[in-house]
């Protein structure tokens, strides 16, 4: 585990002197900030979007295929500008600076999702039932109302049980709700400062909920901690709340439960969290605990007993099908209007 830190620590590659970087997908590189180096990644679609067989891949800046969940690193080095060592940063800034794989744009209905049990662990859509899965619009909802997606190298662990809400783990990398002004794209790695956190209860599972903010988001600067977003956006934390306690109501399910009556828990709080979490996949990467069905293929984490090359991780691409298979409709349209 020793060995393994300082990776963890600078998300650097096996190669001796090869950084891993990310460019936001597309190749756009991230704009003007307080963090403008983004690590370069890229993504590439198999399949159509809105069908059982879509699969999104992704790729570092050498055009190899990694895993999201597993190779990109969850924290931003401060301590380099293009691969260029610097002084860090005097204030706690430096320390809340984390990597975001979106992988639902905000207004969107798909339940899009990394695919932790699958090799490299693509983002796909969600099927439930035999069903692809998409969440309602509740008024005066539509879809997501967040840029929603995850933190890589997290884990939640679903043995372990969490000592403030005394619920065991999802099984999932944690979960974040970015509230910038910007729709983002499917597969962006950005990076984002940590807000806050919401500790939803979901089928006796801890599914922590954490809010930040996209630290090149034009108002970010203004964002500090939980009690600026009440400042700032009135009302947004208590949609949040009611978006999570209703979204699967639709479906015939019971209101969502939350630890702490629903309130939201401050930064500091969330930083404990991802701590946490982190722990629990340096645990999983290093099979020191029972992995379940988690693919822990990876291919920058060399010490870990799940490491590939770069030929295999490329077979394991190649071997999913790119057929092209039956799409459905792409968005719900249908508004549900639920009582208080």
């Amino acid at each position: 585990m020793r060995a393994l830190l300082p990776l963890l620590r600078t998300g650097w590659g096996c190669r001796a002197g090869a950084p891993v970087v990310a460019r936001l997908a597309g190749g756009a590189i991230a704009g003007p900030g307080p963090r403008r180096t983004m690590a370069m990644y890229r993504t590439e679609e198999r399949g159509h979007p809105h069908s059982a067989g879509y699969r999104l891949f992704f790729k570092n800046e050498a055009g190899h295929y990694i895993s999201p969940f597993h190779d990109i690193p969850l924290k931003v080095d401060s301590k380099e500008e293009n691969g260029i060592p610097t002084k860090r940063a005097r204030n706690d800034e430096s320390e809340n600076l984390f990597n975001m794989i979106v992988e639902v744009p905000r207004w969107t209905n798909a339940k899009m999702e990394i695919a932790t049990e699958e090799p490299l662990n693509p983002i796909k859509q969600d099927i439930k039932d035999g069903k692809l899965r998409y969440v309602a619009n509740i008024f005066p909802h539509k879809g997501y109302i967040w840029n929603y997606g995850a933190l890589p190298q997290t884990w939640e662990d679903p043995h372990r049980k969490d000592k403030s809400t005394d619920c065991c783990g999802d099984d999932d990398p944690i979960d974040v709700c970015e509230i910038g002004s910007k729709v983002l794209s499917r597969g962006e790695v950005i990076h984002v400062k940590i807000l806050g956190v919401l500790a939803l209860i979901d089928q006796g599972e801890t599914d922590w909920k954490l809010i930040a903010i996209n630290v090149n988001d034009p108002e970010a600067s203004k964002f500090h901690d939980i009690d600026d977003i009440k400042k700032y956006k009135p009302g947004y934390l208590e949609a949040t709340l009611n978006w999570f306690r209703f979204y699967k109501v639709p479906e015939g399910k019971p209101e969502n439960q939350f630890a702490f009556n629903g309130e939201f828990k401050n930064k500091a709080f969330a930083l404990e969290v991802i701590k946490s979490t982190h722990e629990c996949w340096k645990a999983l990467l290093m099979k020191k605990c029972d992995a379940g069905a988690i693919n822990c293929t990876n291919v920058q984490v060399c010490d870990s007993p799940f490491h590939c090359t770069q030929e295999e991780a490329k077979s394991l691409v190649e071997s999913v099908s790119s057929s092209v298979s039956k799409a459905s409709n792409e968005e719900e349209q249908v508004w549900h209007f639920l009582g208080k």
